[in-house]
């Protein structure tokens, strides 16, 4: 079945309720909330601080409150990818109920830590080409969630530059090689922009020392666009990367939210908080007796174009009004 078949029948999944949903939960519930980053990121919108209080609100609408019948065991790996792992373990070693997973890597992680306790991921990589499910539509083990478009977000991302560039025949696209979906990704990213004739330039950072070589790296070539992947790292030097792009006046598109808030050109991404009122919804049907196996993957119905016009004008750019009038939030001052 094609993925995006069922896409419009997922509404309807979680519109009926299982057996006894509407009752009240009767037993107490241990999860595991398991995230690369910082959980005091309080960033705004996307950040990982703004996200978990929407997972912990939607739980509460659910019926699962702290301190009464749920207890939700954090853990956080900030920059290092290598720590998800140990946290992965010893969430198994708690024996939780469910592990909810904030990113591909820790769903990678918690993957690799067990195959009996369930897991709902919300990533934007593709699960099946992860090897985390069998199909969306049939996951065949103990994980399921929400999983984003992968090469057709990455696709539109271009577009979108190219709209503004309408010039663009070369872009860099800046990356943490320790992150372990970049392989991945990479491979996508190229195949799609060799469809669309834009030559990519790939440029890795694994640390902040590493971040100021790749983009002296990126001034020496000047392309006339960025790319910017999600990534904990790069999140925690936003600023950094947001005034180098402005400095160089290279046209810079972001793949996860805040960055455009923040003074970056644009960005482009799954609504983030609807993925995780879903994610909620699917660590609730679990706690309450689904199987992760018979919970097709999710994929995002909402998606939010952010636009900068201050940031645009200060690079001299002029955004088409036909893109103004399709961003979902336009800032102006």
């Amino acid at each position: 079945m094609d993925r995006r078949t069922f896409v419009a029948g997922i509404a309807a999944i979680l519109a009926t309720p299982l057996v006894g949903e509407a009752q009240p939960p009767t037993k107490t519930a241990r999860i595991g909330y398991l995230s690369p980053g910082d959980r005091h990121d309080l960033g705004g919108p996307g950040s990982r601080g703004w996200l978990l209080d929407v997972f912990v609100k939607a739980l509460r609408a659910h019926g699962w409150t702290e301190g009464q019948n749920l207890l939700i065991e954090y853990r956080f790996g900030g920059e290092r990818y290598e720590r998800l792992r140990a946290f992965a373990d010893e969430l198994v070693r708690l024996n939780v109920d469910v592990i909810f997973t904030a990113g591909a890597p820790a769903a990678q992680a918690a993957k690799e830590a067990t195959a009996t306790i369930p897991i709902v991921f919300s990533t934007l990589n593709d699960p099946v080409r992860a090897g985390f499910v069998t199909s969306f539509a049939r996951p065949g083990g103990n994980m399921t969630g929400q999983a984003g478009l992968g090469p057709e977000l990455d696709r539109k991302r271009i577009e979108l530059l190219r709209e503004v560039v309408p010039s663009l025949s070369q872009a860099a696209v800046l990356v943490n090689p320790s992150n372990p979906m970049t392989p991945q990704r990479l491979r996508e990213v190229e195949a799609t922009a060799r469809d669309l004739k834009v030559q990519m330039e790939w440029v890795r950072a694994s640390d902040a020392k590493d971040l100021e070589e790749a983009l002296q790296a990126i001034a020496r070539t000047r392309p006339a666009g960025l790319i910017v992947f999600e990534d904990p790292m790069l999140i925690a030097n936003r600023r950094r990367i947001i005034t180098f792009a402005a400095q160089h006046r290279i046209a810079a598109i972001y793949t996860s939210s805040g960055w455009a808030e923040a003074g970056g050109l644009m960005e482009y991404a799954p609504n983030w908080r609807d993925m995780y009122l879903r994610a909620a919804a699917y660590v609730d049907r679990i706690l309450r007796g689904a199987k992760p196996a018979d919970l097709p993957v999710e994929q995002p119905t909402k998606f939010d174009l952010v636009i900068n016009l201050k940031t645009a004008k200060a690079l001299g750019l002029t955004i088409p009004p036909s893109l103004l009038l399709r961003a979902d939030h336009v800032i102006e001052q």
